[in-house]
């Protein structure tokens, strides 16, 4: 049991504090109220491992599954979190988990601008360009973090890096970095400024992954695997490179093209 009073109690599924965040699962709402559901005792601890403000903190101590939940409680109010006590029925509500573990905070949204990226001497970035499943944007963050990208820069996005289930798939790591949204042209710019080389994924190249030069200031370029990177990266890029196919299908996943990508890099300035 807690030591300490929580702040505020729900009771019922019906309040409209649930309702509210309820309705934050919605990117339009999320952009509205400059909120961001973390739900999951790892995604909340790497936020606030990584200085991320928590602004409410959810919790129903019936669902609790590790003996560390309390501590984790407490980091939060030290760090200025509200926090409200839940009712199962109450927190089922907002859970967005099928096996929620009882933690669920909200906080203001992940928000990085190009400028904010720290450039050091060779640096390494991942670029994401329009890719649409959250699952696959936060396991490329996970790879990311993995292997020690100083960023990832998500260019034309068709999913916010603030929903929940980027935040999930990611496993908090979306806090570990700076993650910034913005245009094709942009990110092109800065790169160049930077005097970083760009090295674009595609099945329409000769030249293998391997045979780039990723020792140098490098930024690893992925798009779908429907359509591809734009005819903008293609016709830009410094270099693309191919992952070959031996089997029959003849794409990889975009998550993982980028985890063999990002390795790649490690191996090389690991020699």
């Amino acid at each position: 049991m807690l030591e300490f009073l929580p702040d505020l109690e729900i009771t019922s599924p019906a309040n409209a504090r649930v309702k509210d965040v309820v309705r934050l699962r919605q990117r339009s709402h999320r952009d509205e109220h400059a909120q961001m559901l973390i739900e999951g005792y790892r995604e909340i601890s790497r936020a606030l491992d990584n200085g991320h403000p928590l602004q409410e903190f959810f919790y129903c101590e019936t669902h609790f599954q590790g003996v560390n939940n309390i501590a984790l409680l407490e980091r939060a109010r030290e760090a200025g979190a509200k926090l409200i006590k839940c009712f199962p029925s109450a927190f089922d509500k907002m859970a967005y988990r099928d096996r929620p573990d009882g933690l669920l905070a909200l906080a203001p949204p992940v928000h990085y601008t190009l400028d904010q990226i720290p450039v050091r001497e060779c640096p390494f970035i991942v670029v994401a360009e329009a890719i649409e499943k959250p699952g696959n944007l936060g396991t490329i963050l996970r790879s990311a973090d993995a292997a020690g990208v100083d960023a990832v820069i998500v260019c034309d996005r068709c999913t916010d890096i603030n929903n929940p289930n980027v935040v999930r798939a990611s496993v908090g790591t979306l806090f570990s970095m700076p993650v910034v949204e913005t245009t094709t042209e942009a990110a092109l710019t800065w790169l160049r400024e930077h005097h970083i080389q760009t090295v674009a994924a595609t099945p329409h190249t000769e030249t293998m992954y391997s045979d780039a030069d990723l020792k140098q200031p490098t930024a690893i370029v992925v798009g779908t695997e429907q359509y591809g990177l734009s005819t903008q990266w293609m016709e830009q890029a410094d270099v693309n490179v191919r992952i070959p196919m031996l089997g029959q299908a003849d794409s990889l996943n975009v998550a993982s093209a980028t985890t063999i990508l990002l390795y790649e890099v490690v191996r090389q300035r690991s020699v």
